[in-house]
Order: C-alpha cells, then structure tokens, then sequence
C-alpha cells in the first residue's frame, strides 16, 4: 500500500551541512531566490528573470560554492508557494534531480501588525524560515501542497471548464432577465431552445415591441448562450467516451463508474469528486473534511466558546457540491441510515435543517470515501443496477 500524503512535515533525515536550501518569491516577471549555502556565512540573494533554467544554474554555482567551502552537498531542496504559475516548476525541477516542494500560502504564520513591511525580501525570509522548521520535522510549522501530475492535473479540467461555462450562462440568463423585468415583461426563459423566435413576439405592457437596442442586445446575449450550451454539451459528451473506452478496473474512471452507482449521484457530480479529492492519497477521515473545507472553525478562550461556522480553507468545488448532493441525498436515499440520522436530528428542531445538512455532507463525503477506496457500500444506500 502506498503512503498517505503527510505534507505537514518532512518526512526525510534532515542534515543542514549536506542540504542546500532554496525558496523562490514568483512573480510575473522576475524571481527572487534566496537560499541557505552549507559553508557560506553570507544569506545570498540573487533576482532572475523568470526563467526556470537560470534557477538551476543558480542552484548549481551555489553547490560549487559549498564544495569548495569544504561541504558536500547531497540534497538540493527548493521551495515556492502556490500561486499562478501552479506546478509546473516543481515538476520541472523534479525531473532535473531537484527536490521541489510547493508551499501552501495560508499555512505561513505570518505577523499581526497592523501595518507590517512586506516585501519580496522579507517574504523570502520569511519563506526561509518556514521551509526550514518543515525540514527539520516540526509538525504543521507549514504545509505543503501535493504536486499533482500532468495528467492529473489535465483530468480536472474538463469538469472545472465546466463549472466555469455553467456559471457564465447563469450570469446571462440573470442579465437577460433584469433587462426584460426593466421593461416590465416577466416569464421569458432565455434557456429554452426556442427563446430566439419567442424573442420577436415579446412585448411591453404598454402593447410596445422591444426597443431596438435592447433586442439587438438580447439576440446577442442568446447567440452566447448558444454558443455556451453547445460547449457544455461537448464536455459532458467527451467526458462519457472516455469512460466508455477506459474500461479497466482501476484508476480514477473505475472509481467514477463505482461511485455513479449510488442513486442520486449522477455522473457529473462523480466525476468532480473523484478527480477534486477522492482520488487523492490523503490521511485519514479528517483529512478528507478539511480539504474539502467542512470542518468547524471553534473559538475559545478561557469560559467563551461559540462556533464561527465552517472554516471554508478547503476545496470549495467539493465543498458546494457535497452541499447539493446532500440534499439530494435526502430525497434519493431516505431509507439509508445516513438520512435517518438527518430526521432524528431535525425532526425534533426544524430550524437546524440548514446547519446539520452540513454535518450531513461531512458524513457522506467520509462514505463515499470509504465506498471508492474499500469498496463498503454505506449502510442503507441502493445502488443503481447495472445494465
């Protein structure tokens, strides 16, 4: 069995005389790397422009500098934090003998003043001092984020093209709307297939056709939503050819396929959870619920205590999705024991409906986790037959 992801440590002996150490602050145009040298007293810092080569180069003359200090360095590490550019450098590193990690921004502790200096100086110090308590082993002194492959990074972007296209046709539909509900017409769908031709029939309440320029806007507005249902319809119809052809019994269309078998979630929701966070080597239960941003987020000192709601510092694709499955859940699955917990919690306390659907959603994600990893279908579920 392989090892669970553990990135909030190092996990590897860690020797500073034979470790040559790096961070990087990325920006659009220029890097600055500042590093730890074995045998050199001096912090050296060098601003590149943003070329991945000249990194290693740095690297390299950097370790030439160690050797002839008399050390021998053994280990090259570098660390960034997660950011636009992604992961590609690490990857790229990687491949070059370089151990690359990519720290996660919000686990660095950073200063509570008010007004505090920040500078990319100051942020390579402070990344410096970061990655260093992370070598030695110091647990949650910062984390670090899991490189994904090319390919596992490729395979999330279908369902996140998706999400992107779906919420831009709902942002044209609501705008469509509020121009019509201006000239007070209600009713109008723009979704329908023949909202086009209904479009020319519309008119104000004062027996008026549409104003010129509002039309010609409108039949705009309907060719991008065109435009927007045919791309979805592509995604979704690409998406079920490759799970038609990967056929095998392993790997994440495997694990799709299995988690479609339970009523209620359909394959587009599966897929989103496989490649966003089941798929993923992770700790343990809890692990899972805080990536996917369903803990609580407590406050407490000394004889106050109250519950600031979720923490929100997790995946918020899984986290909304994981929401609306569970109120699907409900409607699907009432017999599972999951649902009947639900009702005995809130049958007695209606108001909390909305909180607990919560608690709700942590509890399935951790199921559907054990579903795909063990194959221990939930207690009460019915799974769709297969054809």
């Amino acid at each position: 069995m392989s090892q669970v992801d553990d990135l909030s440590r190092s996990l590897t002996a860690f020797d500073q005389d034979s470790t040559l150490i790096a961070v990087i602050e990325m920006s659009f145009k220029s890097w600055l790397v500042a590093g730890i040298v074995p045998g050199v007293g001096r912090a050296p810092l060098k601003k590149l422009e943003a070329d991945e080569a000249g990194v290693l180069r740095l690297l390299h003359r950097w370790r030439d500098e160690a050797t002839k200090a008399g050390r021998h360095v053994t280990r090259l590490v570098v660390a960034f934090e997660a950011g636009r550019d992604g992961f590609w450098l690490a990857r790229w590193l990687r491949t070059r003998g370089v151990e690359a990690h990519v720290i996660h921004a919000a686990s660095v502790a950073v200063s509570r003043e008010h007004r505090r200096a920040k500078t990319d100086r100051l942020d390579t110090e402070m990344l410096k001092r970061a990655f260093l308590g992370w070598l030695r082993g110091e647990a949650e002194h910062c984390q670090m984020v899991a490189v994904p492959t090319l390919a596992e990074e490729d395979a999330r972007r279908p369902n996140r093209e998706r999400d992107c296209l779906v919420r831009e046709r709902t942002r044209i539909v609501n705008r469509m709307k509020g121009a019509l509900v201006r000239l007070g017409i209600r009713g109008f769908n723009p979704k329908l297939r023949k909202a086009a031709e209904r479009l020319d029939d519309l008119v104000t309440p004062q027996g008026e056709v549409l104003p010129p320029n509002t039309l010609a806007e409108l039949r705009r507005d309907l060719a991008r939503l065109a435009l927007l249902r045919a791309q979805i319809e592509a995604i979704e119809a690409a998406r079920l050819e490759r799970l038609e052809q990967q056929a095998s019994s392993e790997g994440p269309h495997a694990m799709v396929r299995l988690i479609a078998q339970v009523i209620g979630v359909g394959i587009e929701t599966a897929d989103m959870l496989v490649h966003e966070v089941l798929s993923r080597n992770l700790r343990d239960q809890k692990a899972l619920a805080r990536y996917a941003g369903l803990t609580g987020s407590p406050d407490e000192s000394g004889s106050r205590r109250r519950e600031r709601g979720l923490a929100r510092a997790g995946n918020g694709r899984v986290r909304r999705g994981m929401i609306q499955l569970a109120w699907r859940f409900l409607r699907f699955q009432g017999d599972s024991t999951l649902a009947r917990w639900y009702a005995a919690r809130t049958d007695a306390a209606p108001n909390t409906r909305k909180t607990m659907i919560v608690a709700l959603a942590r509890k399935l994600l951790i199921a559907l986790w054990r579903f795909a990893t063990t194959g221990m279908i939930p207690d009460g579920v019915a799974l769709r037959t297969a054809a």
